[in-house]
């Protein structure tokens, strides 16, 4: 749409290449059956297409003159639904229990984000998102990766995280400074891990990254003691980017027990 300017402060990069929109759609494949969900639909580059395929469309933008723009846009269009909302705040559990969501999130929210969706993962079927690379990329990093680390561990957790292609920054208006990336991410099944305190896992995982080029006997040295780490088959030499999801929630849930 012609005469809208990006904003800065909400992180506005708009989609404008017609083979990334087309890998996005292809990606998704969405059906009459889905119920589909676009945040921050922007200028619609792969909204129209979208409310096309899908059963029912809800797009949520935070833009008040976007929202104007896209609800005249979709005006007589009764499975498209336009959401003025701030996405970090939206109730996703009001729109139906079986979500696919899809979006070119800023990526000065995008963290913050996920983490919220992932307070409805019980309603996600899958979600497809446009991120910054380096983003996606300790996203979907294995132990012994140097991008592996507390956001790889904490979303891994609840999870499947598979990177499906890279974005060049030319593919926007305006572009970028960064590479972007298209990830893909499926809720695991219920009981994947069996996390006793979620809060105590954060405080360990961020704990032991905060100087990763320690052993994680001495990262953790505040918080546990060496038997704790023997105890779950953790080798106390090893680096925190060496232990596996499966072990750090181990250990998460060991202490957990000791804690009365």
């Amino acid at each position: 749409m012609p005469g809208h300017k990006a904003r800065k402060r909400f992180g506005q990069h708009f989609l404008s290449d017609p083979g990334v929109v087309d890998g996005i759609l292809r990606a998704v494949h969405a059906t009459r059956d889905d119920v589909v969900v676009e945040i921050g639909p922007g200028l619609g580059a792969i909204t129209t297409a979208l409310a096309a395929s899908a059963g029912t469309l809800h797009a949520i933008e935070f833009d008040r003159d976007l929202v104007a723009r896209l609800r005249r846009q979709y005006d007589g269009h009764p499975s498209v639904i336009i959401h003025e909302a701030d996405a970090l705040s939206f109730d996703f559990s009001t729109l139906g229990d079986r979500l696919r969501i899809v979006g070119n999130l800023p990526y000065n929210i995008s963290t913050p984000l996920l983490f919220h969706l992932l307070k409805f993962r019980d309603r996600i079927v899958d979600m497809h998102f446009m991120l910054q690379k380096e983003v996606v990329d300790r996203m979907a990093a294995g132990p012994g990766s140097k991008a592996y680390g507390r956001l790889g561990i904490m979303l891994g957790c609840h999870l499947h995280i598979e990177s499906l292609f890279d974005v060049d920054r030319s593919a926007f208006s305006p572009p970028p400074e960064v590479t972007s990336a298209v990830v893909r991410l499926d809720p695991l099944p219920p009981g994947s891990f069996q996390i006793r305190n979620e809060a105590l896992l954060s405080k360990l995982v961020a704990s032991a990254f905060m100087m990763r080029r320690k052993t994680i006997r001495n990262s953790l040295k505040e918080l546990l003691e060496v038997r704790d780490l023997e105890a779950v088959g953790i080798d106390p030499g090893m680096r925190p980017e060496q232990v596996s999801i499966a072990k750090y929630v181990e250990l998460s849930n060991h202490l957990a027990a000791s804690i009365r």
